[in-house]
């Protein structure tokens, strides 16, 4: 059974810690309680309230995050509450009760050029899924009921969802300036109301856990480490505000060849494997001395 696991992570006020977790935990709802009294439709912040040092809960679709009196430190008890959330959150425990809740969630979706004119990015308010995910077709999709849906549209070619955005490219029997009201519709639409964009077991079934990644980064080589972490923190955050991605696929010493690839609005694009292959390369070249001569760019 997909169980779920709690990261810690320190926020800019030292007094507010946030507990994200692996799955989410509220249909892309946000809730902000004060006391116990205003707790009362969320069983699990009454529970954390009962810890004298919690000052304020905040409930989202993917995290926790708490607000402390200053009588302790977070340092002394932030991971016997990252213990409490989890077992309490494995053994069934209710986020929030909303059975008398029945309106939508308020959602704003708008659509986004990218360099590629065969893609557009769907952009919403609220954060849609914590791995990263693409899809050519819709047998790839069957665990994403949000892209099974969208490749009913006859012009889909293939989506890619990260973060709060979905990527979609399409073929040439349509042009965008028909169908994208359609298509930001039917998102809005789907996310809404509350379905599914990724199924539960989607990132075990995929090899896309943290704990997955992890275990194929640690298999890596010193110098493929270094080209991940490299893409990772200079490269993955200019190519995702046009609505794409790159992966490591492999590293070459004998060559000192490094293939990527390229996917969403990356993936086909008519100037990005040229543009980010050379710009991959250059910085490559420069930042590892030597260990890198050539890089080669795959579509997705």
């Amino acid at each position: 059974m997909n169980t779920f696991k709690v990261s810690i992570k320190e926020t800019s006020n030292d007094t507010i810690i946030k507990f994200e977790l692996n799955k989410f935990i509220t249909n892309h709802q946000s809730f902000e309680y004060n006391n116990i009294d205003e707790a009362q439709k969320s069983p699990l912040a009454q529970q954390l309230f009962y810890l004298p040092f919690v000052k304020k809960v905040y409930v989202t679709s993917h995290f926790i995050a708490i607000e402390r009196y200053n009588i302790v430190e977070w340092k002394d008890v932030k991971e016997e509450v990252a213990t409490q959330i989890e077992d309490y959150l494995n053994s069934g425990g209710v986020v929030v009760d909303d059975s008398n809740t029945s309106k939508k969630v308020p959602v704003t979706v708008y659509a986004e050029s990218t360099p590629n004119p065969a893609v557009l990015k769907f952009v919403a308010n609220k954060k849609l899924v914590t791995a990263t995910y693409e899809f050519t077709s819709i047998e790839e999709a069957k665990h994403s009921p949000l892209a099974t849906e969208l490749f009913h549209f006859p012009f889909v070619k293939s989506i890619f969802i990260e973060d709060n955005y979905v990527s979609v490219t399409k073929y040439d029997i349509a042009e965008w300036e028909t169908v994208t009201m359609e298509v930001r519709e039917f998102i809005k639409s789907f996310i809404e109301n509350g379905k599914t964009v990724i199924d539960e077991n989607a990132p075990v079934a995929l090899q896309n856990t943290p704990e997955q990644l992890d275990q194929s980064f640690e298999a890596l080589d010193d110098t493929s480490k270094e080209i991940v972490n490299i893409i990772e923190e200079y490269i993955k955050p200019a190519v995702a505000s046009d609505g794409g991605n790159i992966k490591f696929e492999s590293y070459s010493p004998d060559k000192k060849l490094v293939k990527v690839i390229l996917q969403g609005a990356c993936s086909g694009c008519p100037s990005s494997t040229f543009t980010l292959k050379n710009g991959i390369e250059n910085m490559l070249k420069e930042m590892l001395n030597g260990k890198v001569e050539t890089v080669e760019a795959i579509n997705g």
